[in-house]
């Protein structure tokens, strides 16, 4: 008898640890399914995928949604919703998803871009990009007469800026008393650009300069060297525009080598 109920004791002890060591390995236990510390880790990662780094003070805002999740999903497997036609091609289109994304990915993780790629890259926009821009003032209106008016003003001494502010049919920078900022020469128009480059620092057009938008008078305020931002600065964007030019051609190589009937 004594050995029946040491065994018995025994039995019941060994019971309550396997299931302490079962515990141990889940985070919880949702109608009899378990819920492993996996599963846990696995909605950390997709967390700090999305942008949102996972702290320690976060676990049990993360267990409650795994519950969530999983009490939820049996309620709609019970409900059968999980035998629909819609349902069944929504997971097709999500699986693929999810291994197109894990594709280019992995082809991210095996070809970085490289330190010497990014270099290269900003050398030639640095070399294409060189040379001088121009500050210049100007005032836009639709006829030649009324450029010819605004010039002979200005030679008598009135403000350009007033002029501009008031005649200009530039909104935006007439408002400004025809500002234009610093530019290089090649954005604007062909007649506008040889116009300015052929002043001299703080000289007037001595004629209306004529384009597609109506009649120029333009005043050239400073000349300077390009000012380039530093490699550092615009080290990210560089990165990135090689690397999804990369996947561009990955993905290129991709289509031409499929059969497709």
């Amino acid at each position: 008898m004594k050995k029946q109920l040491l065994a018995a004791l025994t039995l019941a002890a060994l019971a309550g640890t396997l299931a302490g060591t079962a515990f141990a390995q889940n985070v919880a236990i949702v109608n009899g399914k378990a819920l492993s510390k996996e599963r846990l880790e696995a909605l950390a990662q997709q967390y700090t995928r999305a942008g949102r780094p996972v702290t320690q003070d976060m676990q049990g805002q993360l267990r409650e949604e795994l519950i969530a999740r999983e009490v939820f999903a049996q309620a709609a497997v019970a409900r059968g919703l999980d035998a629909t036609d819609d349902y069944k091609n929504q997971l097709e289109w999500t699986k693929q998803s999810l291994l197109i994304r894990e594709l280019f990915t992995d082809f991210q993780n095996k070809n970085p871009v490289t330190d010497a790629e990014v270099k290269a890259e900003y050398d030639k926009f640095a070399a294409a990009n060189a040379g001088k821009e121009y500050r210049a003032r100007h005032i836009l209106v639709e006829k030649e007469a009324q450029a010819k008016d605004i010039i002979a003003r200005l030679k008598k001494g009135a403000k350009f800026e007033d002029l501009a502010k008031k005649l200009s049919k530039d909104p935006g920078s007439g408002a400004n008393g025809g500002d234009l900022d610093w530019a290089n020469p090649n954005g604007y128009v062909k007649e506008f650009s040889d116009a300015l480059v052929a002043l001299g620092k703080g000289k007037i057009t001595e004629a209306p300069v004529k384009s597609q938008f109506g009649f120029h008078v333009i005043r050239l305020d400073d000349i300077r060297d390009i000012q380039l931002p530093k490699l550092e600065e615009v080290k990210p964007q560089i990165a990135q525009q090689l690397q999804q030019q990369r996947i561009g051609k990955f993905q290129q190589e991709l289509r031409d080598k499929a059969k497709v009937e």
